[in-house]
C-alpha cells in the first residue's frame, strides 16, 4: 500500500470495507449468541442446523503423559530447575475458540475467532444509540 493511501486511512479511518481498516482496529468486547444456525458437515450430509455455542477450554494435563513423566523424573532429586522456564511472553490475549454442538445429532465442531480482551456468550444485545455500560 502506498504511503498516500496509508495517510488517508489514518486521517479518515471510517472505511469499513477495506482490509487495512478491518485488521488495524483493536477489538475490545465480543458478544456471541448462545445458539447459532450454521453449516453442519458430517459424512454425506451438508445442511444448516441450530448449534449450541460454548467456549473451548483446555482440559487438565495428564500425569501419565510421556513428557510429564520424563520431566518429573529429570526434576526429582537435587539439582534445581533442569529445563528452561519461558519468561518472554509477548501476547496479552488468546484467540477465542467457539465450540459448536449440533442440537440434532450432537456433532461438535470448533470455530476460532479473533483475539479480544473481553468475551461474552449470550450477553445483552446493544440497542441503537444505547450503551451497555
Amino acid at each position: 500500500m502506498e504511503s498516500g493511501a496509508f495517510d488517508r486511512h489514518q486521517l479518515n479511518g471510517d472505511c469499513a470495507l477495506c482490509y487495512f481498516c478491518l485488521t488495524s482496529r483493536p477489538t475490545k468486547m465480543v458478544n456471541v449468541p448462545k445458539t447459532k444456525k450454521t453449516l453442519l458437515q458430517v459424512q454425506g450430509m451438508q445442511k444448516h442446523t441450530l448449534h449450541k455455542v460454548t467456549q473451548y477450554k483446555k482440559g487438565k494435563d495428564s500425569l501419565a503423559a510421556q513428557g510429564k513423566r520424563r520431566y518429573d523424573r529429570k526434576q526429582s532429586g537435587y539439582g534445581g530447575q533442569t529445563k528452561p522456564v519461558f519468561h518472554k511472553k509477548a501476547k496479552t490475549t488468546k484467540k477465542i475458540v467457539l465450540r459448536l454442538q449440533c442440537q440434532g445429532c450432537k456433532h461438535v465442531s470448533q470455530h476460532p475467532i479473533k483475539r479480544c480482551k473481553h468475551f461474552e456468550i449470550g450477553g445483552d444485545k446493544k440497542g441503537k444509540g444505547t450503551s451497555l455500560f
